[in-house]
């Protein structure tokens, strides 16, 4: 025989216990069982409510239970053919009314003991109990209602009465012995040898039906809730939680302590001590296979088994150089906790011996307190130990499995994803079974945490990256385009999942955090009523705290820099063309950097020197592998190179100007680019990448542009002026070329030194071929003296910048 327990959302409304009537037929095709019945989902509640109500004097208490009458009431309408209802319905008439009275006498006493309250708390499940086992003979099941407080004995610790199991034991057996129907029982409910009601507590109902299994010796125990078994993690704050098909009760009970809310570790303890399977079993979804959880693990290539979590605990510590060496510290704390029933979940202590940590209920933080500090009052007082500390808003997270002490770097990897993602571990604990380690965060973390967990150690590789971008003209709106278009190609073949959670531009922003459609961001941030500014769009950023977060910021501006230090403090990486951080003052540049990497994120500018081509990253190469750099020698605007390509005999200057500003190769300000302070910045940044501690003001720039051309007070003034120079671009580029030379913007780093300017190179230079909007970059170093590594490639345009973009988000994917 197995046991089958229906939990109050199973059981919630007529509907539902129709399809449990539809369950309980196929078990018994099967081999015969046993039922136990929680009350309709939120009865139990209720009825707390209209206890303490009528208790305080309130007759408003009238109406709860008239609301509670018409549920049951209404349950026998719809549940029951007519003509059965008349003494079905009288019978559940005679049990309100009970409840009435006893309402009654509490309203007049105005008073409400532990014994009354468990009296009127039996109500929900002997009601539905009642309600289940007549409509079950419509079925023509041979249903019989038992009489819980008949056959499971307590004592009198009314709200949490414990269970006298010899006796208990041995009046179900008999029970069972002297009947041959479908045994009905109500959860939750037993009574003392005076026959006082009483209720078992949180997890009575699976407690009643554990007990009764265990009496019987069943074959199996079957939960049956709202959720399709025991879940890798809390589906509510994880999207990607998945069923687990078989648990050892270890790590159920694992779980369940810390926080899995399927079971509740003392109500299974019955069919623990007997060896008896238990399986969770979803009633809204009969077909799906559940957790079956027995004495073995089961065969699984799963490192862990589980993320479990307590949203809410306080950590207490003692700490004081006078506990050194002393014995006795400890018992005497935890003494003192008991002394209130004070539960500790956590308990973590120094290897000096200097500190003791246990993390406990918050509501319990200030008793803790007193307690301790009034058992410590001797050392408190003469300087031996210091005053307790008591911190609020904390988590407890655990990573839960037997297989964990077969398997090498759980650890590793576990605290190395939290330190990535900027999580700060406050305390840790782990048992020398290996089953279990448990650690403290911040409450605000926990969410990010649990989804950082399991995407680990169950994704199969899978990281979702989440992007916040600010900036949306043509290189923000093309890598929008870029990784809209190639982002079922990461998932499948890289098992990257980029989401991008919020973007902005100067007028608005609009966040998603689970992840903008891309094909309709525009519509999105149109539509949106939020202003942007920047110091809310960082708020909003942080505050989300999403996992693998990265902001991106392709605008050019100077204010969207100064979110960089916070955003890398709250564990957030930057990748950004904007080479306003890295081209500023040194302190900031090196600042950063360092953040970055004491952090765990990544700050990547790639962009900032050759647009989509690998520059700083092969000059980091270099570098980092111990080679040393002699001299860079490079073409850094993609926008000068392509002027003076495409400056040709019968091609005017201004027009080739103009053309670069149409195709969105210059900046819409062409002498932003012509004016080589761009230029300067990239060779800056190069330096520094290099090793030199240099300012801007440190490069040496020439510029070739007329001064009234500079000085225009418009691009349109400027393209006005830009003409009466066409001559004079012209009588250089004759020269130039009569002598078998081009012209190039060239930028050098040599001997600590940058310098950028127009020069002349001939055929046997490699400046010489590059053609079009190409940028080349020189490599002279100790390795490379002989002839210098080179990189080249299109060096502007806003596909090749923000595929530049893309590059350095997909390095944090594998980071």
């Amino acid at each position: 025989m197995k046991v089958l327990k229906f939990g109050g959302t199973s059981v919630k409304s007529p509907e539902m216990i129709r399809k449990v009537g539809s369950i309980v037929k196929d078990a018994l095709a099967q081999e015969p069982v046993a039922l136990v019945f929680s009350a309709m989902s939120g009865v139990t509640d209720q009825l707390a409510n209209v206890a303490m109500l009528a208790s305080q004097g309130n007759d408003t208490y009238i109406q709860s239970f008239k609301e509670i009458e018409k549920r049951h009431m209404s349950a026998v309408s719809e549940l029951l053919p007519v003509h059965n209802q008349s003494y079905v319905l009288a019978d559940v008439k005679v049990l309100l009314n009970e409840l009435e009275d006893v309402l009654q006498g509490l309203f007049l006493l105005k008073e409400l003991t532990p014994k009354s309250r468990d009296f009127v708390m039996s109500f929900g499940e002997r009601l539905n109990s009642s309600i289940i086992t007549e409509y079950f003979k419509t079925l023509g099941l041979p249903a019989e209602l038992a009489d819980c407080r008949k056959l499971i004995l307590t004592d009198n610790n009314f709200g949490n009465a414990a269970v006298n199991f010899e006796v208990t034991y041995k009046r179900i057996a008999d029970h069972f012995n002297g009947s041959a129907n479908l045994l009905i029982f109500p959860g939750f409910i037993g009574a003392t040898e005076l026959n006082e009601t009483t209720t078992l507590g949180r997890g009575g109902s699976d407690y009643t039906a554990a007990i009764i299994a265990a009496a019987i010796n069943a074959s199996l125990l079957e939960i049956w809730t709202d959720v399709d078994g025991m879940m890798t993690a809390d589906p509510r704050k994880v999207k990607k939680t998945f069923t687990l098909e078989q648990l050892s009760y270890k790590e159920a009970l694992e779980l369940s302590h810390f926080g899995a809310k399927v079971l509740y570790p003392p109500s299974v303890q019955p069919v623990l001590a007997k060896n008896i399977p238990l399986k969770i079993k979803n009633t809204f979804n009969p077909s799906a296979p559940g957790t079956l959880i027995t004495e073995q693990t089961g065969h699984s290539n799963l490192a862990i088994k589980g993320i479990s979590s307590i949203d809410s605990v306080a950590l207490v510590t003692l700490n004081g150089s006078g506990m050194v060496g002393v014995s006795g510290f400890a018992m005497r704390l935890f003494s003192a906790l008991a002394r209130k029933r004070i539960n500790v979940i956590l308990i973590t202590q120094a290897s000096s011996e200097h500190s003791i940590t246990v993390a406990i209920a918050p509501v319990d933080a200030p008793a803790a307190k007193q307690l301790i500090e009034e058992e410590f009052s001797r050392e408190l007082q003469a300087g031996q130990v210091e005053p307790v500390v008591v911190e609020e808003g904390q988590s407890v997270l655990a990573i839960v499995g037997e297989n964990m002490r077969n398997t090498p770097n759980i650890s590793g990897r576990l605290f190395s994803a939290l330190g990535k993602n900027g999580i700060n571990v406050r305390a840790i604990a782990q048992g020398s079974s290996e089953n279990n380690i448990s650690f403290v965060i911040s409450q605000t973390d926990s969410r990010k945490a649990l989804n950082v967990i399991h995407e680990a150690f169950f994704l199969s590789g899978t990281k979702v990256l989440n992007i916040f971008l600010i900036g949306t003209g043509l290189v923000g709106s093309t890598l929008l385009e870029q990784l809209q278009s190639q982002a079922d190609y990461l998932l499948t073949n890289h098992s990257v999942e980029i989401r991008v959670a919020g973007v902005a531009n100067r007028r608005k922003m609009f966040f998603e955090e689970e992840g903008i459609h891309l094909s309709e961001w525009k519509k999105a941030l149109e539509s949106s009523n939020e202003p942007m500014e920047r110091a809310i769009f960082a708020k909003k950023m942080h505050e989300l705290n999403l996992r693998n977060s990265i902001l991106v910021d392709c605008t050019a501006s100077a204010e969207i820099v100064e979110l960089y230090e916070a955003a890398l403090k709250h564990g957030i990486s930057i990748v950004t063309p904007n080479k306003v951080a890295c081209s500023g003052p040194y302190d900031t540049y090196r600042h950063l950097k360092q953040l970055a990497s004491r952090r765990g994120v990544k700050f990547l500018y790639e962009t900032n020197v050759g647009a989509g081509l690998p520059v700083i990253k092969t000059l980091n190469d270099l570098t980092q592998s111990g080679d040393k750099i002699i001299r860079i020698e490079a073409i850094l605007s993609g926008t000068l190179n392509f002027l003076f390509n495409e400056h040709k005999a019968g091609v005017s200057f201004s027009s080739v100007v103009k053309q670069a500003q149409e195709l969105g190769y210059s900046e819409p300000d062409p002498r932003i680019d012509m004016n080589g302070v761009d230029v300067a910045r990239k060779i800056l940044i190069l330096s520094r990448e290099a090793g030199a501690n240099l300012e801007f003001s440190d490069v040496v720039s020439e510029n070739f542009l007329p001064d009234d051309c500079r000085k225009a007070t418009s691009v349109e003034e400027f393209f006005q002026i830009l003409p009466r120079y066409d001559e004079y671009f012209e009588n250089i580029r004759r020269k130039t070329e009569s002598e078998g030379r081009r012209q190039r913007y060239v930028a050098v780093y040599e001997n600590n030194t940058a310098k950028t300017g127009l020069r002349t190179v001939d055929q046997s230079h490699p400046f010489y071929q590059v053609e079009g909007n190409d940028n080349m970059v020189l490599f002279t170093t100790e390795r490379y003296k002989a002839r210098p590594l080179i990189v080249k490639g299109a060096g502007a345009g806003a596909a090749v910048t923000a595929a530049g973009v893309f590059a350095d988000i997909i390095r944090i994917a594998d980071f």
